[in-house]
């Protein structure tokens, strides 16, 4: 008996929507981190592509628990002397929320070049409407969590 091992070429990939209202922001990003990186799959292979097209409407309206909104900060840099700016979760669920969730899960991906096209593969959407209808995406139910 031979081990299967995937590759690009055997894979059938889908899309999936996922809606994010309600949802905790990290129990949110860490299941669409897994649907980028095919774990849902029994394909599954670390080192190859096998995940599927994962649509995220509803951005706006995730939520964190605790004092998140307040406490968590996002940096980045202008690449000056003294160039660092913050931005506090609040300001970033309000100006840019695509943004959040794209954050979680880029930092719940592999680094290098394979988590770079499975990035690619994320569409974020603040409002309930995408322009992924062509598509025929699947609705991705969440597993409940209690």
């Amino acid at each position: 008996m031979k081990s299967f091992m995937a590759n690009p070429a055997t894979v059938e990939k889908k899309w999936y929507v996922v809606d994010a209202e309600g949802q905790t922001l990290g129990r949110l990003a860490t299941e669409v981190a897994n649907i980028l990186r095919g774990k849902n799959k029994p394909v599954y292979t670390p080192n190859v592509d096998a995940g599927d097209y994962v649509i995220v409407v509803n951005a706006s309206k995730v939520k964190v628990t605790g004092k998140k909104l307040d406490q968590k900060v996002y940096f980045r840099h202008s690449e000056y002397v003294g160039g660092v700016k913050e931005t506090s979760l609040r300001d970033m669920m309000a100006t840019k929320p695509c943004d959040v969730i794209t954050h979680a899960v880029k930092g719940m991906l592999p680094k290098g070049s394979l988590g770079a096209d499975l990035l690619k593969k994320l569409h974020v959407y603040a409002g309930p409407e995408h322009d992924h209808a062509a598509q025929k995406p699947e609705v991705y139910e969440l597993k409940a969590r209690y």
